[in-house]
């Protein structure tokens, strides 16, 4: 499956403008919820079909990224 590009949108018209995943109103958020209650990305994805497994991962590369990068 291709993985949207951008990955993550925001709009001030679509929940008060929070990121969200590209093409979905599932906000970047609720990844990051679910993983902190211990959940994993299987029972994430199965809550929220829309958002493909690629682009979960994408999305998680991409926070990796920017971390690991900040100094």
């Amino acid at each position: 499956m291709l993985v949207p590009e951008p990955l993550i949108t925001t709009s001030p018209d679509r929940l008060s403008g929070i990121p969200v995943f590209a093409g979905a109103r599932v906000p970047i958020q609720t990844l990051i919820d679910y993983l902190e209650a211990g959940d994993t990305l299987d029972e994430f994805l199965k809550d929220f079909p829309i958002v493909s497994r690629e682009h979960a991962i994408a999305v998680l590369e991409l926070a990796k990224s920017a971390l690991l990068t900040r100094r």
